[in-house]
């Protein structure tokens, strides 16, 4: 038997099955699904460092989405906040690379 021991994609069991292969797998509590995203969330970070891969990105977009849906946190919420934060602080749009200060 092949082990994992990782958060899996919705679909994942379905697609393994329709292989005519048969998967292993538990439903998490939300304690052990917020630390099973957290986790994902380095191994997609990891991912795309390695790779600079738009659908990396596109990976740990989904997992934040994850992550806000298990802090009942909405997508709008997310972006007000990020909004506000880009408001009082800017973007990365300047490249700027902070050296020090005196």
């Amino acid at each position: 038997m092949k082990i994992y021991n990782k958060l899996v994609r919705d679909k994942i069991v379905e697609i393994i099955e329709a292989d005519e292969r048969t998967p292993k797998y538990r439903i998490l509590d939300d304690e052990e699904f917020r630390k099973e995203l957290n986790k994902k969330l380095q191994e997609e970070v990891n991912e795309y460092l390695e790779d600079n891969n738009v659908e990396e990105l596109a990976d740990i977009v989904e997992v934040i989405y994850g992550i806000l849906d298990s802090m009942s946190v909405s997508k709008d919420e997310f972006e007000k906040v990020r909004l506000g934060k880009r408001e009082k602080r800017g973007g990365f749009e300047k490249k700027i690379f902070l050296e020090g200060e005196e």
